[in-house]
């Protein structure tokens, strides 16, 4: 039979059929006088089980292991590697489905930073609509940054303080306050008087618990802070920079 007539009996595309041949899976015909190659029964019965190996979900390795002769591994051993593959698989979407499912369920819905865990989302929920307050926009980010880049534990803690700092009417009334007067200084400079109220205020909204440890250079050796200075106006810089040193300091003494 000719390649056409094969790859329909097997219900397979005529470039499938080179593609396992380049792969070296399914041996090439001699050709006849003529030039043209004629299959065999047998091509058939080793291209039908190259289709069903890989619709179990097989790779071209795998399934060259369980044709070849001197397979290094017989095909039940293959089997029970992708079973097992397919598990940890199936897990794996079951656990993003969860989370997924917690997120569109949250209390005040999808936050535009997201996706962030369903304990952040319920967080950001509690301090309200922020959404005409460019700074506490970029606040959320951060947050969401941070709890993307911390470990499990580290994660925990970290919004277990967050719930802590902003469990009351009064601490997310602060938060907001801290907010408008950071906004305020988006044209302003560093040396503005404004900056040193907007520090004070903002130093008392953040736990001393999310910054480094003690110790370390927050301007010369934190990257993201810097990158984070840079992109605020200088008067929010200088704000940020000195709540920061405020609550370091307060921290030690």
């Amino acid at each position: 039979m000719r390649i056409g007539e094969l790859a329909d009996a097997v219900g397979v595309t005529t470039r499938t059929v080179r593609h396992y041949h380049h792969q070296g899976l399914l041996p090439e015909p001699e050709r006849l006088a003529n030039g043209y190659r004629t299959y065999t029964l047998r091509h058939v019965v080793v291209l039908a089980r190259i289709r069903r190996l890989t619709e179990l979900g097989l790779g071209l390795a795998e399934v060259r292991d369980v044709l070849a002769d001197d397979a290094g591994k017989d095909l039940a051993e293959v089997l029970e590697e992708l079973d097992a593959d397919l598990a940890r698989q199936e897990a794996a979407i079951r656990e993003r489905r969860t989370r997924l499912r917690a997120l569109l369920e949250a209390e005040g819905g999808v936050p535009p930073e997201g996706p962030v865990s369903p304990e952040l989302a319920e967080l950001f929920a509690g301090i309200g609509d922020v959404s005409g307050s460019p700074m506490a926009l970029r606040d959320r980010e951060m947050l969401a940054f941070m709890e993307g880049a911390v470990g499990p534990e580290e994660r925990e803690g970290m919004l277990a303080t967050l719930r802590g700092a902003f469990e009351s009417p009064e601490a997310v009334a602060r938060a907001h306050q801290a907010y408008a007067l950071l906004d305020e200084l988006a044209d302003a400079g560093g040396d503005d008087p404004r900056v040193a109220g907007a520090a004070r205020a903002l130093a008392d909204c953040i736990p001393a618990e999310l910054l480094p440890a003690e110790g370390v250079d927050l301007d010369a050796e934190h990257g993201v802070l810097r990158a984070m200075y840079a992109d605020f106006a200088p008067g929010q810089a200088e704000a940020v920079r000195r709540a920061l040193a405020l609550v370091s300091r307060e921290r030690r003494s």
